[in-house]
């Protein structure tokens, strides 16, 4: 019976894992295609093997050619960038208050960021919502 158990995991050839890894060189923060992705016959550790993770999304860090893209690698395209100008918004208890703030970093939708109120010149932190819109305080902050 051992022998027959042995001879079987001996023949049974183990199971093709498949890793996506990238096609060409993708610069940080250009959006993947389908295009900028192959696969890889190859297991390779920290890689994924699904490409719908991948497609659509921004590159974080400079991705070479032939390598595995990890999850953390890539995010959500950003919709606002460093130096931006984007309207800081403050909205409870029934009060709100628009002013125009200037993002101290990249951010996408739902990030935290530092933004400075371009009237008083003040840094407040604001998470940024889906329109770009930096939201300070509030509810859901």
């Amino acid at each position: 019976m051992i022998r027959l158990v042995l001879l079987i995991c001996c023949i049974a050839a183990p199971a093709a894992a498949e890793t996506i890894v990238a096609a060409r060189t993708i610069r940080a923060q250009s959006i993947i295609g389908p295009d900028d992705l192959a696969l890889s016959a190859a297991s390779l550790p920290g890689g994924t093997d699904d490409a719908a993770l991948l497609v659509g999304m921004e590159a974080r860090v400079a991705l070479y050619a032939g390598r595995p893209i990890r999850p953390e690698d890539v995010g959500t395209p950003a919709v606002v960038d460093r130096n931006g100008i984007v309207s800081l918004i403050f909205n409870a208890n029934g009060l709100l208050i628009v002013t125009e703030g200037r993002a101290l970093g990249r951010a996408s939708e739902g990030d935290v960021i530092r933004v400075m109120n371009l009237g008083s010149r003040n840094t407040v932190t604001a998470r940024i919502g889906p329109d770009g819109s930096a939201y300070v305080g509030g509810p859901g902050h």
